[in-house]
């Protein structure tokens, strides 16, 4: 399995809970050399005040526990 297929998969199993908030996640790119996954907060994620928390304390720690190589998650 690619590791974007794997991103994606990790990616489904946050987006129930980020819909209940009315947001999304999009992965935008996976840089395989540093490690860096991209995805775009949308829906009511771009202007919470804790989508940053959510980012790095949801997505990221999920994301680097079951992915290979991800070392963290950047919003862009």
């Amino acid at each position: 399995m690619l590791a974007t297929e794997k991103i994606e998969e990790v990616l489904e199993t946050v987006r129930p809970a980020i819909h209940q908030d009315g947001g999304d996640v999009e992965l935008i790119d996976y840089d395989e050399v540093e490690g860096v996954v991209m995805v775009r907060l949308m829906g009511a994620c771009e202007s919470c005040p804790i989508s940053m928390l959510t980012l790095r304390e949801g997505i990221e720690r999920r994301l680097k526990d079951q992915v290979p190589g991800v070392t963290r998650v950047a919003a862009v």
